[in-house]
């Protein structure tokens, strides 16, 4: 009896697929040593330093709150390229999802309908971005411009309209709005917290990170860290996931397999801009209110972890991460943990450039070595950061990982080229 196949799909006897199914179980082989070294790294510039909040529970439960809108606005990102149209409209779309999210929360007293809220936002802007790119053929980055200038003026006209007159509301602000409230567990704050307090070597940055990630929960952020796997599965492991990627490799030789290209870059665009409104709900969820110019650029960071992660949620998590924790040590700490972590990057940039080394690309080795030995006497001879380079850590650690990480980056073959159907025949 014969069985139907998907064209797109490989063949379940291909010897490709047979090759990679011993590798499935050294697939996070990787990331978790590389978590554990940079853990080692961090504990190692704590006991040097002295700088203890560097590891401490508050900062890594900060970093986690910090990371989540950047996170979304990434998957928001990598949903919209992998179909081959390319989103710098996540800025707007997340200005969008804060102004409805506080709206619709404000309005029921309901944190979740704030959620939904934070959705119908995104939706609309990621609608006008579909329409005038899929349909239409618009200059994708031309769209995307558009709706975050559109998205500042909105925001202010809407907030004039709804929140003027209202108690604490006015037009840059709206009123304080319901939000969901940090699920606690008494284990962290007396087993974890009691390991965390002695500042031991290691184990007390396990502690602090353990107990960071169990004070910072709450309903909508384990919401938001499951989209990351879930978006995994569907785009690499759905039927639907490969189709909607074909999109954006080779859009011509999928229409010829019987693919809706402009269906599933609609599907991609409207999903895209969901996760962005997500982002902005989030936020106003974090500081129970909304105001103007919150995002503070975090869309933009956002698609910056995406392409750190070279289009996929793992890489991307983890380029959020990194953001997310930058911005929390000089929010907290200011210029003494942002100097401590100077000594960090030196350490850093000394094994990337002893790996490089060995792997006989002696050029590059050299360079990260020069650049450590430098950045060393950085360390050496001063004591603080100046005041006004702590403010702008993140953007600047933004700036370095991407000219760090543009060597190995391999976007979709066809993301932001305009596609018209019956281009390929």
């Amino acid at each position: 009896m014969s069985t139907l196949q998907d064209p797109l799909l490989p063949s379940p006897y291909t010897p490709e697929v047979t090759r990679r199914v011993p590798l499935r179980s050294t697939r996070f082989a990787g990331p978790i040593a590389v978590l554990l070294l940079a853990l080692l790294a961090m504990s190692l510039v704590r006991v040097v330093t002295g700088a203890q909040d560097i590891t401490s529970a508050g900062t890594l439960a900060a970093t986690l709150t910090l990371a989540m809108p950047i996170a979304l606005c990434g998957l928001g990102g990598l949903w919209s390229e992998r179909s081959g149209v390319v989103n710098i409209g996540l800025e707007g779309m997340m200005i969008l999802g804060t102004w409805f999210g506080a709206d619709f929360a404000y309005v029921t007293g309901n944190a979740w309908l704030g959620v939904i809220g934070g959705l119908v936002g995104g939706l609309i802007g990621g609608a006008i971005h579909a329409v005038a790119t899929v349909t239409f053929g618009v200059d994708q980055i031309v769209s995307g411009v558009a709706i975050n200038i559109l998205a500042l003026g909105m925001g202010r006209y809407l907030s004039g309209v709804f929140f003027s007159g209202t108690s604490g509301g006015g037009p840059t602000q709206s009123p304080q709005v319901p939000t969901f409230k940090p699920l606690r567990w008494g284990w962290a704050d007396t087993t974890l917290g009691k390991l965390e307090q002695h500042h031991w070597f290691f184990v007390s940055d396990v502690g602090g990170l353990l107990r960071g990630i169990a004070t910072g929960l709450t309903v909508f952020t384990i919401l938001a860290l499951l989209l990351v796997p879930l978006t995994w599965f569907i785009l690499w492991r759905t039927a639907f996931g490969l189709r909607l990627r074909s999109c954006g490799e080779n859009p011509a030789a999928a229409e010829t397999l019987g693919v809706g290209v402009y269906r599933l870059k609609y599907a991609a665009v409207l999903t895209s801009g969901m996760l962005a409104g997500l982002a902005g709900a989030f936020l106003v969820n974090f500081t129970g209110i909304y105001r103007e110019g919150q995002t503070g650029g975090r869309g933009y960071i956002g698609l910056a972890a995406m392409i750190f992660g070279n289009w996929r949620p793992g890489g991307m998590l983890a380029g959020a991460t990194l953001f997310g924790y930058t911005d929390a040590v000089q929010s907290r700490q200011g210029a003494t943990s942002v100097h401590a972590l100077l000594l960090f990057i030196v350490i850093l940039l000394g094994l990337v450039g002893i790996y490089t080394f060995w792997l006989g690309r002696r050029l590059g080795g050299v360079l990260s070595i020069v650049a450590a030995a430098l950045i060393f006497v950085w360390y050496q001879t001063t004591d603080s950061i100046p005041t006004e380079l702590v403010t702008y850590t993140p953007q600047v650690i933004t700036l370095l990982v991407l000219a760090l990480a543009s060597q190995r980056l391999r976007p979709p073959a066809a993301d932001g080229i305009p596609w018209r159907r019956g281009q390929g025949t």
